[in-house]
């Protein structure tokens, strides 16, 4: 059955002049508008289409992907606040609404706001809420150390940043561990660091082990030949300088080129680090 909110497989049943209509299963038959019709499309083809309801709550299809849908969170600007609440763009024609009782604080027009994406079972409709916490560790934490996670940040904190971990829990990066710049709603890929007795989870944004230290290792290395074979970057270099060349940590660092020192493939100089060309 296609799932309202969601890109669904789906199989063309019916064209007619003003679209096509899709399988909808349960559902029912689903108009296509004719502009979202990919060219050279006919009945029983299958398309991939997002569901939604439309400005007078019609079920319709269409090939354009929205920046969030049901079961996601993004960060979302709001294009008008009305007496029944705020309506955010997320790409479609048809705002996303966000009931008042969904506000964390009262949104304003033109500000962003990261939401949870939601699906209204009794009206069908799709909507957002900015208290995502309601929607986040409703199911037990599943992770394994150094396993890679799909991160979407929250906001900053005076430990580090909170962290949205596969749209299904919150984690922390701790400030001393981060090295580029995060800002809400960001989008990035991290690492499970920790999972703390209360359930709580550290996150880091580089994977810590050997396994990871050829990758750096090769890194310095390319980074030296572009160089012309020295960089001044030591171990009392700032976590910031090193990170603005590598976009590793400084920790990382210091393991890689201890690595590539006792290979003899560089040395450690006074005010750098220099590649030794071997004959």
């Amino acid at each position: 059955m296609a799932e309202i909110g969601k890109i669904n497989h789906i199989e063309v049943v019916k064209e007619v002049d003003f679209g096509i209509y899709l399988d909808g299963g349960d559902l029912g038959e689903i108009l296509m508008p004719k502009r979202y019709i990919p060219e050279g499309t006919k009945p029983e083809d299958t398309i991939d289409a997002f569901i939604y309801l439309d400005s007078e709550d019609r079920l319709v299809a269409t090939t354009e992907k929205p920046l969030a849908m049901v079961e996601e969170f993004a960060l979302l600007e709001v294009v008008s606040v009305t007496p029944v609440g705020a309506f955010l763009n997320w790409g479609l024609p048809k705002d996303l609404f966000v009931p008042f009782r969904e506000q964390r604080q009262p949104m304003e027009e033109g500000k962003k706001y990261l939401v949870y994406v939601y699906l209204d079972t009794n009206s069908k409709r799709i909507a957002a809420s900015s208290k995502i916490e309601h929607y986040l560790d409703n199911i037990p934490v599943d992770y394994d150390i150094d396993e890679d996670v799909d991160l979407i940040i929250v906001n900053e904190t005076d430990l580090g940043y909170n962290a949205i971990i596969d749209n299904s829990h919150l984690g922390v990066i701790f400030k001393n561990e981060v090295f580029q710049p995060l800002n809400p709603g960001d989008k990035i890929q991290g690492y499970i660091k920790k999972i703390r007795t209360d359930g709580k989870i550290d996150l880091c944004l580089q994977k810590a082990g050997y396994e990871k230290i050829s990758s750096f290792a090769d890194k310095i290395i390319s980074e030296l030949e572009k160089a012309k074979g020295f960089l001044s970057l030591t171990d009392k270099s700032t976590p910031e300088e090193i990170y603005k060349i590598f976009k590793f940590s400084k920790k990382n660092f210091k393991a890689a080129i201890g690595a590539l020192y006792k290979k003899r493939m560089i040395a450690l100089e006074e005010n750098g680090i220099r590649l030794l060309i071997s004959e």
